[in-house]
């Protein structure tokens, strides 16, 4: 869990330059990008380390008690 978790948070602190960067020309997109890139990797590392955990939890809780 540790190597996901620090790589996630290593990736976003890298695109909070691109977020919080000045106006240029160009950088609406980056600026959009960097945004998108942010919520996916939060999202998918909460799909990932948290929903899916649960599922295969009660998957298992429930077959094992079903065999009982």
């Amino acid at each position: 869990m540790r190597p996901i978790l620090m790589t996630a948070i290593a990736t976003v602190c890298a695109m909070l330059p691109l977020v919080f960067g000045t106006s240029e020309s160009g950088s609406i997109v980056s600026q959009s990008l960097a945004i998108v890139v942010i919520g996916g990797l939060i999202v998918a590392t909460l799909l990932t380390l948290v929903i899916v955990r649960a599922f295969t939890s009660c998957y298992f809780f429930r077959k094992s008690n079903a065999s009982a």
